[in-house]
């Protein structure tokens, strides 16, 4: 059984790595519209989380591993503006792209590690070394927070004549590779929530066959136009042709309904236990200061349990997901873990 979301890991080393990093996240963040002249170390406003007495220093650099304008984009800036609110020190956001993501990890785990940098981590950084992309992983990295997750869910047309998982496995498996599939390019996490589920279900990874897109859009459009047969992503990222009547969803990979959705069943509710979710979170280089990494937690944390990142989220469509530095280092080292597994049950490593 795996489940995506969930704690433990690769080692000792890498889970004291991770909370250092988590801890610099927080604080870093702190700037856009701060008050200028405030002493380094002075808390700006957060009760209870002046955990380091030198921190921040002056300015914080935000790098995001994506492009502006999309949607980690745009979780980054927004917590870039309130942690600057609360931390009283200035946040510049740097879009880093390039490599799928591997550009932007780097400059986040080859920073200083003194907090002056930190960087909104997605859930590829525990899939692009199973890829042969890098040798980069989540141990280079020091986790902070964890801010953000959109689960997968299973979508097909409104006609299509499956009425649950379970008459979906057993078309595949009665004519493997005969159902096509998207949702995103090969090997990212849509195409790996398709082959976990598959696997989980006792069925072979490759029984629905994987067309490479774009992103969820494209695919979406496909499925509407017949060209696949069903689509992995979100639910938010399809709900436009669900609320239509177009496509109908036949299960969503989380631990409850999404109640934005409640019509849709849990996989595990059908029998498969298995859950998978695209995840941003804020994380910096491996050996930042524990206090540093406490102090932007614990600012994190006032923030993401706030109205204003409530409302933002809302309006965005973005599920809200939060572990505290530590937390979030396990779930990382158990993520990697994860999907190592489906990729190379999958034949999707090198």
């Amino acid at each position: 059984m795996w489940k995506t979301p969930a704690g433990a890991g690769r080692g000792r080393i890498g889970a004291v790595r991770l909370a250092a990093v988590a801890a610099t996240a927080s604080m870093a963040l702190a700037g856009c519209g701060a008050v200028e002249n405030q002493s380094a170390g002075e808390s700006a406003g957060t009760p209870g989380c002046d955990k380091s007495s030198s921190y921040p220093t002056g300015t914080v650099e935000l790098i995001v591993p994506w492009e502006a304008g999309g949607g980690t984009d745009s979780v980054a800036r927004f917590l870039g503006t309130q942690l600057a609110k609360e931390l009283g020190t200035q946040v510049n956001v740097v879009n880093r792209i390039g490599g799928s993501g591997v550009v932007g990890h780097s400059a986040i785990a080859s920073a200083p590690a003194d907090g002056s940098t930190i960087g909104m981590a997605t859930v590829e950084i525990t899939m692009m070394h199973w890829q042969g992309l890098t040798d980069l992983d989540q141990e280079e990295l020091a986790p902070v927070a964890q801010v953000n997750a959109d689960p997968a869910a299973i979508t097909v047309s409104a006609d299509a004549p499956y009425e649950d998982i379970d008459d979906l496995v057993a078309a595949a498996e009665k004519n493997p590779g005969s159902l096509t599939a998207s949702g995103t390019g090969r090997g990212g996490i849509w195409d790996l929530a398709r082959a976990g589920m598959l696997i989980e279900a006792g069925a072979d990874p490759r029984s629905i066959r994987w067309v490479p897109s774009d992103g969820a859009a494209p695919a979406l459009q496909e499925l509407v136009a017949g060209g696949i047969d069903v689509s992995f992503a979100s639910l938010v990222e399809n709900q436009t042709m669900l609320k239509a009547g177009r496509v109908k969803a036949l299960g969503v990979m989380s631990d409850e309904r999404d109640p934005r959705f409640p019509d849709v069943p849990t996989l595990k509710e059908e029998g498969i236990d298995f859950e998978m979710s695209a995840w941003r979170g804020i994380a910096g280089p491996a050996g930042m200061p524990e206090d540093v990494v406490a102090e932007l937690s614990c600012t994190l944390d006032a923030i993401v349990h706030g109205d204003a990142y409530k409302n933002f989220m809302k309006k965005t469509g973005f599920g809200i997901e939060w572990r505290g530095s530590t937390e979030f280092a396990q779930f990382m080292q158990q993520q990697d873990t994860d999907k190592g597994k489906i990729m190379e049950a999958s034949g999707l490593t090198p």
